[in-house]
């Protein structure tokens, strides 16, 4: 099983929105809201936005919204 995970990290690397979905599609549709979203204040403060691949539940942070 492939879980998708979003993440939207402020400059200091702490995570301030995570999605996790089983879905790929609903994984980049996530991913390219967070960019969309982010202020250009944001982004010359160093925010990111990252999405990446676990295997498992357990590999998600707790405080991820999890889609299934």
């Amino acid at each position: 099983m492939v879980i998708w995970v979003n993440e939207q990290l402020d400059p200091s690397g702490i995570i301030y929105a995570c999605i996790a979905s089983c879905s790929e599609e609903h994984a980049k549709e996530c991913y390219q809201s967070f960019q969309d979203n982010l202020t250009d204040e944001q982004r010359s403060a160093g925010w990111v936005v990252r999405m990446r691949q676990v295997e498992t539940w357990d590999d998600v942070p707790a405080s991820a919204l999890k889609l299934d």
